[in-house]
């Protein structure tokens, strides 16, 4: 005698494992022993032998691509709107800057200072490289009124299309700790070593850590034991409202530290909480606190570095489009920093964006005014270079040529000719203008 259950899931077994392996073919030591050790092949056809590549689909369904642009067009890009935010009112909830606006900056709005009171202003966004040389990958400005978890999420795509980086982590300071950040992330498998707020959590009564959650059954457990259940569903927020029984809560001896309403003690549990309990499960990994304490002196004192050095802490133009420009410079020139730090400040290579052209023969050059003052010729400053002219002796000859370069851009002549009858000049006009480098042709 055998145990039913037992004897009925061997033969379940049995069943599942002919379906598994019914359609395999019969290897050849199979065959060979079913014919009595004469094997019988079948001539395999070229294409069986070596088989192509499996084809990949290379381009979506019309019906796919429909539903793509529907809900790239529903949503707010960042980046496409150069940080302008979204002016949508959602029920009675309305902005103050909706009702007053700058006349000087109209893109600028109000935002509180950390000593009080408010000021109009801007909120820049640095996205950096984790390394030691501390890159600024994407910058971004949006109006002071936007709070900064907003943007980052189309800030984080950018760089990882733009750059084709392929982050194992994202670290931020609680601000970013939002569900929809975390999800983001999660599931684009990058760790998000962010802080998480305790939910639920007011000054002089038990916070949501103080109730345990039974997932198998659905219901929450407070400090005293008294069981929490499901009451509303609330679409809005994504959360489930539990509530416990309001007479026991009533006679509960330690309900002046749970609760003070009479209908008992609710909580509120998000849909996507196991995020947030993953998120919070990386605290106790090393990896999670060395993030964070690099975050506080790697990239921190970026901003302070702007602020102190590059005119971040007030910006000279006006108007978004300006600023995020401004933005970009001072990005950009933080950036130019650590690389002439790395590779020093020695000799630099000769620049492969550069474009040669003919020059004309008779072509005037200008020579620089004898008679400014010191500050202007500070500013305005002579450059030379050279015309090498190669002759049979192999001798060469340098001519200078002087011309002005002002406080925005640089402006480089070289003339090169290695026939010693006729000079057949070529041209190189290559200019650096804010910290970016242009090739420009000239005739």
């Amino acid at each position: 005698m055998a145990l039913r259950f037992a004897v009925e899931a061997r033969e379940a077994i049995r069943e599942h494992l002919a379906a598994l392996f019914a359609s395999e073919p019969a290897t050849p030591e199979q065959t060979e022993e079913t014919h009595g050790g004469s094997a019988v092949l079948e001539p395999i056809s070229p294409e069986e032998a070596s088989p192509g590549p499996f084809p990949l689909p290379t381009s979506l369904s019309q019906t796919r691509r429909d539903d793509l642009a529907a809900d790239n067009a529903a949503r707010h890009d960042w980046i496409a709107e150069e940080g302008r935010p979204q002016r949508e009112v959602h029920g009675t909830y309305q902005r103050t800057a909706d009702l007053r606006i700058s006349t000087t900056d109209p893109d600028a709005t109000p935002m509180r200072l950390k000593g009080g009171g408010t000021h109009l202003g801007y909120h820049t966004h640095y996205v950096v490289d984790g390394g030691r040389s501390r890159i600024i990958l994407s910058v971004l400005v949006v109006p002071g009124e936007v709070n900064d978890n907003q943007p980052i999420l189309d800030l984080i795509w950018r760089i990882l299309f733009r750059w084709r980086l392929r982050p194992r982590q994202v670290t931020g300071d609680m601000m970013y700790g939002t569900i929809e950040i975390i999800k983001a992330l999660e599931d684009a498998h990058i760790r998000a070593y962010i802080p998480v707020a305790e939910r639920g959590q007011r000054a002089g009564y038990y916070g949501l850590a103080q109730f345990t959650y039974d997932a198998f059954h659905d219901q929450f457990t407070c400090p005293q034991g008294h069981i929490l259940r499901p009451a509303y569903r609330l679409e809005g927020s994504q959360e489930v409202q539990y509530r416990a029984d309001a007479a026991i809560c009533n006679a509960c001896p330690v309900k002046s530290a749970c609760t003070e309403s009479n209908r008992g003690r609710h909580v509120h549990h998000p849909f996507l909480a196991d995020y947030l309990d993953r998120v919070k499960a990386y605290e106790a990994i090393f990896a999670y606190q060395k993030a964070l304490n690099k975050r506080k002196v790697w990239v921190e004192p970026l901003f302070g570095e702007g602020k102190q050095w590059h005119g971040m802490r007030r910006f000279r133009l006006r108007r978004l489009w300006r600023v995020n420009c401004e933005a970009l410079v001072i990005a950009s020139g933080q950036n130019l920093k650590r690389l002439l730090q790395k590779r020093g400040w020695g000799r630099r290579p000769f620049p492969s964006e550069a474009v040669a052209m003919a020059l004309p023969l008779a072509s005037p050059i200008e020579k620089p005014p004898t008679n400014r003052s010191k500050t202007i010729h500070r500013r305005k400053v002579a450059v030379a270079e050279m015309i090498s002219l190669g002759l049979n002796n192999r001798q060469s000859y340098a001519y200078i040529l002087c011309f002005s370069l002002n406080s925005h851009f640089m402006t480089i002549f070289l003339i090169l000719s290695s026939s010693p009858i006729s000079l057949l000049p070529s041209f190189l006009l290559y200019q650096i203008e804010m910290g970016n480098f242009l090739a420009h042709p000239f005739s």
